[in-house]
């Protein structure tokens, strides 16, 4: 294959990051198959072609079961609101095309796991939108664990932290109501932070929670787009049916323990996706509004310089640095969606399913949904129950 030919379904927050690492692909990563942004797909038709435009997109249709029918596309990629990913998956598997959703892979595990069926059963590749594990410090991560120079991991934890509804008079955009979000804090912001202790320590094995929403009510939106929003000086108000803030703790299978904190009334906090893993051999500390260091820590130094390392991981020794600029020279938020192309560019050529797929995207989802379980009913919920 030469050229993926791409079809996407939103074309906002997510629609432009996607964009973009589809752009940028082939300039950094030229042996990869090129994407080919063929049509995208929205229900503003002004909006849409604006987006097109500007994106780069050679058409643009309202209709998406129109886009997955089409025999000119090879790939459908999926940033709609989450309550729209099942039925647009369930449709891209049945007409045999390559699937990419954004998380949470759908509002709920059973849905979740009707779409990986689904997925396997097309014999399609599947790949869902963790993009923070595409990080290079966070890969370094991966290969300290790995190579066991951190020894025995005791501890994870990490911690999520915005405040851009922080404001009570913040209008309710759909992220706020549970039948369109599925979630709120937890399932937009908890599920990367369990995506990645998934990915760095290992299965969660019981978990045990509570969680809170401090505003109950906000103005009606007359118009909203990522993160931002307003509403008229009179609006209604209506209900807000999804968390604010989220915390529980984990036991993992590997004898672990974890914590995990996700919140969007942190004020002063603007994205603060961090984490601690702390081993018989040393430590690491990551935040990614610092996303190109990491923090290292290891009991084998001399006793009269021990102490956290920063570690600058933009050389060629660290994943996906060499493609970028000369070491030093600091990537951002969008790169990590360009590298999580890479790997399902790579996937499709090579006939493999990529990492994260359909199932990273069910397990995490069963997390998500046992600590709302423990809340729900004040105990530890194991993993195994959902």
């Amino acid at each position: 294959m030469e050229q993926l030919r791409i079809g996407m379904i939103g074309y906002k927050f997510m629609g432009k990051a996607h964009s973009n690492a589809y752009r940028s692909l082939p300039m950094f990563f030229p042996k990869a198959v090129k994407p080919q942004m063929s049509v995208i797909c929205g229900r503003n038709e002004e909006a849409l072609k604006e987006a097109a435009d500007q994106l780069g997109w050679s058409e643009s249709v309202t209709d998406w079961k129109e886009l997955i029918g089409r025999d000119d596309i090879d790939l459908i990629d999926i940033n709609a609101p989450s309550n729209a990913h099942k039925e647009i998956a369930l449709a891209a598997a049945a007409a045999g095309k390559h699937i990419f959703c954004e998380k949470p892979l759908a509002l709920n595990l059973a849905d979740s796991r009707e779409m990986l069926q689904a997925a396997e059963a097309a014999g399609i590749v599947h790949m869902v939108g963790f993009n923070y594990r595409f990080s290079p410090a966070v890969r370094l991560v991966k290969r300290l664990i790995e190579s066991g120079r951190l020894g025995k991991i005791y501890h994870f934890r990490a911690w999520f932290l915005q405040d851009w509804i922080l404001d009570p008079e913040f209008p309710l955009v759909w992220r706020l109501q549970k039948e369109i979000a599925g979630s709120g804090s937890h399932g937009d912001l908890g599920a990367h932070l369990i995506d990645l202790a998934h990915f760095l320590v290992g299965d969660v094995q019981e978990v045990i929670g509570m969680s809170e929403t401090f505003v109950k009510e906000r103005p009606l939106a007359t118009e909203m787009t990522g993160l931002s929003a307003r509403a008229s000086k009179d609006a209604p108000r209506g209900a807000v049916t999804v968390d604010d803030a989220t915390l529980f703790l984990a036991r993992f299978a590997n004898g672990a323990l974890g914590s995990f904190e996700a919140t969007r009334f942190a004020a002063g906090h603007r994205s603060t996706n961090s984490f601690e893993i702390n081993g018989s051999l040393g430590s690491v500390k990551f935040d990614f509004e610092r996303m190109n260091e990491l923090e290292v820590y290891l009991t084998s130094d001399d006793e009269d310089v021990q102490g956290f390392r920063r570690v600058l991981a933009t050389d060629p020794a660290h994943d996906y640095a060499e493609a970028w600029w000369p070491p030093g020279h600091t990537i951002g938020f969008e790169h990590t969606f360009i590298h999580e192309m890479l790997e399902l560019s790579n996937a499709i050529a090579e006939g493999r399913q990529p990492e994260p797929n359909f199932r990273d995207g069910v397990k995490c989802q069963a997390v998500l949904e046992a600590v709302e379980r423990s809340i729900e009913e004040r105990r530890w919920v194991p993993i195994s129950e959902m």
